[in-house]
Parts: structure tokens; sequence; C-alpha cells
């Protein structure tokens, strides 16, 4: 469809700074436009995000598609600008290119709580996004996807269909103000048609002026649910994820890394693996060894053959020795302060004082594709096939692997079968860099077992919160908690940059300290280890523990206080945020929450704002001779903006389930430096006979629009562990809770 060029042929505007660079941060290299990196070898490229030639228009999307629907929702906001007819659209991964920055992600990390920004305070948060583009953050992640394509992509659309008007109007003699545009044509008052496709060569060079965006009232699918464009392919079959890859002569690959993780190999004899027929080549790494064989079964045969003599991890080996690690970061002067309001010590007479320690254990990923890539290194150049969170860092890093330049290195994104946050890593890319380059001219595919990918995660941080609250006629009058962990986001810097990062780590923060909530006296801090276990960003991050630990929190405070569970948050969030009261009285609506329930039924309620969307469940379990039945769930979020009802539905289900899986049952252990879970029997997740009836309600407030895919995750574990209490009078402060309690 493209050539894929370093330079561009030509450097497009997309129609105004605020797509490209926003405001200035201090100077030109910030505010000017990044080059335009398509080559397209026929028809023309009008601004990095829409390609048009004889078979029509194709929309770039930059972020990677996993599942979420991501390629659809971004294509959606440049057709509606452009006046495309949704079936004929086409939708194309962006090569990795400085003009795919994520400007959302920089922002996000400012101490602002969401919530509560003013429009000063979102303008800087606007402002500091764009340095993005200096970093190269051309990344997947955060639930910013839409966040930041929601301005950017409605111009380019914007800016593309002026250029054809404009284009169309040299070629009739006439005012562009007098065209209009249809279903992928620009029509003149006598009613010609001109395709796209046949100006697109002259709108190249047009450079039109800012155009006025399209008001709410003249949206054709902004707001409505519209086919997703990837689900045909994936539907017949025709997809191709990354573990499809198909080149002629492939050969077959797969790595053994050293179980107990950090540690390096001491030794290896491949005697036995190198006799087996079809094994190439047996390749040493630093950590481990590679396989090369003629298919991957053998691959995976022939890797288990080799004896491997290997070093010790790189922390405490047992899951006791990790937990009192956790402990002994309470000692060390706090990392950082997410929130500090009033005065925690000074409580008025007659307040009620509790306290209770939470605990969430590591989890992985479980994509369901496996880790896999595939590689070819020939005449000192390296092309690899890789579904990726981040494009950029995956080139740049596999470049540095094997010692080449990153303009020497093309990736292509595929889309994914799965990835929670693991296919931001960059393991997977140098790993297939070094199997290409000790094959050189061979096209390599290497696919990781099930058991490789589960104990070679970078996993979700376990955590201990220490909580001390204060309750008085019915309200919460303070809460002071202390969260220990590992920084993923110290970790992964270090991994993506090389550089050991240090500061505050607020993100490990989120769920507990920027919650909107009114309560007096109200401070959150974090206490790090520097334990190694290998950590990274897990599908909503730091609020995936604090969710359930912040909240169930909250759900005690209610009990201690005397107060209905769901109206005790309720009365703190409306004296604080209205749209986050709304939600939480649009699921109590929805579930007709009562607070009270019949023998043998439990309800439990959460709420949690996480990555800007407020998101409130009720689950109901039941007992069933002994085992307990999660039997409804109820949901209401706002996302500010509702681009596609129906995504968002699925976006919250997935992300309730999710969570759902991990409370229930997930939880990642080490013994002797190794994780003690190898695969799915090992780590489970809920089935559909247990996945209980899912309503989802949309609140559209009106605010700035907010990301889905993570936000459904956060309140899971605690609405459940709520609704148990409620059920049997038993609180329980840990995960997973099958320790505790049988389920269907």
């Amino acid at each position: 469809m493209m050539g894929i060029g370093k330079t561009t042929r030509r450097a497009f505007l997309i129609g105004s700074a605020a797509i490209v660079g926003g405001i200035a941060i201090g100077g030109y290299v910030v505010s000017r436009p990044a080059p335009n990196p398509l080559h397209p070898e026929e028809g023309a490229t009008l601004n990095p995000f829409v390609l048009i030639d004889q078979r029509g228009v194709t929309i770039i999307t930059p972020r990677a598609e996993m599942g979420q629907g991501v390629h659809s929702m971004l294509a959606m906001l440049v057709a509606e600008e452009m006046d495309l007819d949704w079936q004929d659209i086409r939708i194309e991964h962006g090569p990795p290119a400085k003009a795919y920055y994520n400007s959302a992600l920089l922002k996000n990390a400012l101490p602002i709580h969401a919530y509560a920004a003013s429009d000063l305070q979102n303008t800087i948060r606007d402002v500091v996004g764009h340095a993005g583009k200096l970093l190269n953050l051309q990344v997947t992640g955060g639930s910013t996807s839409t966040v930041d394509a929601w301005d950017r992509f409605r111009m380019a659309g914007a800016t593309a269909r002026e250029a054809l008007k404009e284009a169309a109007a040299k070629q009739l003699g006439v005012s562009a103000s007098d065209l209009k545009t249809e279903n992928g044509a620009v029509i003149a008052p006598d009613a010609t048609r001109l395709p796209y496709t046949d100006l697109a060569v002259a709108a190249a060079e047009v450079s039109p002026a800012k155009p006025a965006l399209r008001t709410p009232d003249q949206w054709r699918y902004i707001g409505k649910s519209v086919p997703r464009l990837d689900q045909p392919a994936k539907a017949n079959g025709s997809a191709r994820f990354g573990i499809d890859t198909k080149l002629d002569g492939m050969r077959f690959a797969t790595v053994r890394i050293n179980p107990r993780l950090g540690g390096k190999m001491t030794s290896y004899d491949d005697s036995a693996a190198a006799k087996m027929a079809g094994v190439e080549k047996i390749i040493p790494l630093e950590d481990g060894i590679a396989v090369v064989a003629s298919n991957t079964w053998l691959a995976f045969q022939a890797a288990d053959a080799v004896q491997i003599t290997w070093e010790d991890a790189t922390f405490p080996p047992q899951q006791d020795q990790i937990w009192q690690g956790l402990e002994a970061a309470f000692d060390t002067d706090a990392n950082a302060t997410g929130r500090e309001d009033g005065d925690v010590d000074s409580l008025p007479a007659g307040a009620t004082v509790l306290e209770a320690e939470y605990r969430a254990p590591f989890l992985a990923h479980a994509a369901m594709e496996p880790m896999n890539a595939t590689a070819i290194y020939k005449d000192g150049t390296l092309v690899i096939w890789v579904g990726h969170q981040a494009p950029i860092a995956a080139r740049d890093m596999a470049a540095a692997a094997i010692g080449i330049d990153s303009e020497k290195v093309t990736i292509h994104t595929t889309i994914m079968g799965g990835a929670f946050g693991r296919r931001g890593e960059i393991d997977v890319p140098v790993y297939a860099a070094k199997i290409a380059a000790a094959m050189p001219g061979v096209p390599v595919k290497m696919t990781w077992t099930r058991e490789e990918d589960m104990r070679h995660d970078f996993y979700r941080p376990a955590t201990i919160a220490r909580y001390r609250g204060a309750v008085q006629d019915g309200k919460a009058v303070m809460v002071d908690g202390k969260i220990a962990g590992i920084s993923c986001a110290h970790q992964a810097m270090a991994r993506m940059t090389g550089i050991a990062m240090g500061g505050p780590d607020t993100a490990m923060l989120e769920g507990a300290a920027d919650q909107p909530y009114a309560i007096p006296n109200y401070r959150i801090r974090g206490y790090l280890s520097d334990m190694s276990v290998p950590v990274g960003f897990w599908r909503s991050v730091g609020a995936s523990h604090n969710g359930f630990q912040f909240d169930c929190f909250l759900d005690e405070m209610a009990q201690a206080a005397g107060t209905d569970p769901l109206e005790f948050r309720l009365a703190m969030a409306r004296e604080e945020h209205a749209p986050s009261a709304r939600v939480i009285e649009t699921v109590r609506d929805m579930s007709g929450w009562t607070g009270k329930t019949p023998d043998g039924v439990g309800r439990g309620v959460a709420f949690c704002m996480s990555f800007g969307t407020p998101v409130a469940q009720v689950i109901e379990v039941r007992d069933e001779s002994g085992l307990i039945r999660i039997s409804n769930a109820w949901i209401a979020c706002d996302p500010g903006i509702a681009l596609d009802p129906r995504n968002i539905e699925a976006q919250m289900s997935g992300g309730l389930i999710y969570g759902l899986s991990a409370a229930i049952m997930g939880e990642i252990t080490f013994d002797g430096g190794e994780v003690d879970q190898w695969n799915f029997p090992d780590y489970d997740a809920v089935r559909m006979h247990n996945v209980p009836q899912i309503a989802v309600q949309i609140v559209e407030a009106g605010g700035r629009i907010a990301g889905v895919g993570e936000p459904g995750t956060p309140p899971a574990a605690a609405a459940l562990a709520n609704a148990l209490f409620d059920l049997t009078g038993k609180r329980v402060r840990e995960l997973p809770l099958n320790k505790h309690f049988d389920f269907v």
C-alpha cells in the first residue's frame, strides 16, 4: 500500500499547530510540525493520517489494535470530518514516526487531579502533552488513544476535506465555499461529483486555512454504534495477527530464558538438542538460549532438551521474603504524596477511628496470543513484524541490541490477540532481533511457549496498603493511606531508556489519591521497595490495586458509620464532583439498590475514577448450596463523550471480567526466585458459565473526552469483595478471593 520512508517527500502541515504541536513550550522545536512519514507509491497523502489512492481513502491509525476497537474509533473521527462512507473506509497501522506521538500520556502524568482541573490547568496539561513529540512517545496505553486523537484526528479529517475542496475549486473555477462534500466526493452547485481519488494529488499541494470542525448536530458517526472495521477479517480468519506472519523460507524459533528472574546463564549443554533432526541452530543469549528449527513444535522440544545452569534471581527468592521486603518499605521515607488535604492527625472529638491492612498480589498479563515476533536481518537492515504498543521504542531497542542504526530497522505493527500492557515491553522485539542477526538472510518467526510467557512477564506489582480512617455523624472525616510496592514506572523507564529513573511515582497512588470525594482530612502516600522483581504496566496500573484496597476500606468506614455504603460514597461525591455523583446515582437506579438483600443474596457497590472516567459498579452474589455465584453486575460510567456506545459497553464489560478474574483467582507467587504459575491451569480466568449478567449505562455529563479501555477494571474486585461481605459478614482484605470463598 505504501513505502515507509525515514524522511518525507513532502512535509505537509496537518492544518494547524493544534494537531502537531499545540502551543509552543518555550520555542519552535515543540510547536513545529512533525514530518509526514508516509511515502505513497501512488496517490497522495494529505497528512500523516489520511492517504488517498485509486482504491479510495485509507485512514492511518497509529495506536495499536489489541481488541479494544481503537482502529475503528480513530477512523471514525477522521471519517466524520471527511464525509466518508463507513463501508468504504480502509484502515492501516502507521509506521514508527514522530508524527504519531501520544500527547495524552504526558499530560496525564502531571500532578493535577483530572476531575478538579481548571480551564487553565487543562490548557497547561494540553501544552505539556505535546512534548511527547520530543520523546517519541508513540505509545498505546493509559486509555489515552481517543483522548489524544479527539482534536488531532478530527482536525486531520477536516483539513483533508478542505484541501480536497480547494483542489476541486481550482479545477472547476468556482469558490471552495460553494462546494460541499458527501460520501467521498466533492459536490459542485450543478451536482458535478468529483471523487476524492481524482483530487488527491492536487489536494496534497494545498495548505488550507484552519477549518471549522463539525458540530454535534452534524455528526453522522460520533455518538452512534457503527460496525467495527476490523471485525469482518477477524470473523472470516483473514486477519493477520503477529503469530500469523508467513514469509518465504521462514524458520521457526523459541527462547528459553532463566526462570530465576534477573539472573543470567552460567553454562549450557546443547549436545542432545543439536542432534535432533530439523534443529538448525542454537544461539546463546546472555540470559538463556534460542533454538531455530524447521517448525515451532520442534523448537519447543529442542529448547527443553538443552541442559542449562542458571544464576540465582536478583531478588529475595521466596514469596514470604518478598512480602517482608514490601513491609520494610514502610520504614523508609515516603517516595510520593499524592494528596494531602487538611490534617489527618487532628480529628474532632468523638470520631470513630478504624485501621486496616490490605494486600494485592503480583499479576500476569496473560494475553491470549503468546509473545511472538518475526524478523529478517539482511545486508545490514532489520525488518520486524510484531504486535507492539510502542513501535518507536521497539525499533530503537532492537537496533541497539544488534548494533545498527535505528534508521536501518523497519517495524510492521500487527494486530494483537490481547496485550493489557505486556506488549509495551521491548524484550520480545529485542530477542527477535538477536535471533535474526544470528541467521542473516533468513526470516525467523520466534514464538514463546505459554510457560515461558507466563513465567517471564513484567508483573502487576504486589502492594500492601495500610489505611487509617475516621467517621463521625455518618460521614468520613479522615482517610490516611500508606501504599507500599515496587515502582513499575521506574523499572519501565529504565528498560526503555537504559537510564535508572528516580523521583516520585504518583502512578502507584492512582485510584486512591485522586478520587473525587470530599473528605476534609485526606492523605495518601507511597513507599517504594527497591526489590528487582520485574514489574510493568498492567491494565489500569495503580488503580488496579488501589481500586480494591481504597474502596473496600471506604466500605468498612461506611459500616463503622452506620451508613448505607452507596449513600456514604454518594454524599462524598456530591460535595466534590457532580459527574461522579451522577454515575453513582445511575448505578443505584440501574440495580434497584435498596441497601437491603434477602438471605442468600449479597450486593456490593464500588466506585473508582481512573483515566478521567468515573465508574460505579454493583455486583450481586448468590449462595447456591454453599457455592457462590456472581449473578449480576451493573456498571455506570461517564467518559465525557461517548464515541461509540456499543464499544464502550464492550470495554466496560471486558474490564469487569478481567478484574473479576484477577480478584477471584489471579496470583503470581515465587519459589526459589521462579514463578510458580506455568499456564492457564495455574492462572485461570472466569469462564462463560460463571460470568454474571452485565448491564452497562453510559452517562454523558458533557465533560472532556476520557478513556474507556481500563476504567472498568479497578472497581470489580472491590464490588465483589463488598458483595461477599454483605452475603457472609466476612471481610476479606487480600486477593485472590478463592482463598477464602468457594465459587461456582
